[in-house]
């Protein structure tokens, strides 16, 4: 929420819906561990639903575990204008098929993290046209939540200003 308010403060609508039904965890393995309680579908159409209402030309962005439905949404809902992911990625058939042509991407995870998929990232790289990927040095998960032991000052900075640039262009 942070994150949205400092994009909120440079004059970004930000909508951040709640995957996690209300419910936080102290640590990241209770969170995953939720996650697979309620089921990744579950959670992944929770993301989807929120963006029931919204106009279809927006930017879908995603924090870990929410990059699969922001990734989805940016792939099959017509008129996206551009995906951040966040911590994690997936490979573009999951949703259907490759990244949909004229559709910006900027990816950002830790280069050592074993949640962040940097091989996915990789490879989006390497298939979406003027796809942008950001590794950072480092192995840590959630590296730009503030209120998160995992947090890295110096990489959430530059995160932001890089998403900040991102929104300004698309």
């Amino acid at each position: 929420l942070a994150f949205a308010d400092e994009l909120r403060g440079a004059g970004h609508v930000v909508h951040a819906p709640d995957l996690y039904d209300g419910k936080t965890f102290a640590e990241l393995d209770d969170g995953i561990g939720y996650a697979r309680e309620v089921g990744f579908d579950t959670m992944q159409e929770r993301g989807v639903r929120a963006a029931d209402g919204l106009p279809n030309e927006i930017v879908y962005a995603g924090f870990s575990l929410g990059v699969m439905p922001a990734q989805m949404l940016a792939q099959t809902r017509p008129g996206a204008k551009g995906a951040v992911l966040l911590h994690a990625s997936a490979p573009p058939y999951e949703f259907g098929g490759p990244w949909p042509q004229g559709v910006p991407l900027q990816i950002h995870t830790m280069e050592d993290d074993e949640l962040g998929d940097v091989d996915v990232a990789r490879e989006l790289a390497e298939t979406v046209e003027g796809a942008q990927v950001f590794l950072y040095p480092g192995d840590r998960h959630l590296f730009t939540d503030s209120s998160l032991p995992a947090y890295d000052e110096a990489a959430a900075t530059l995160v932001t200003q890089r998403v900040l640039a991102f929104l300004d262009d698309v």
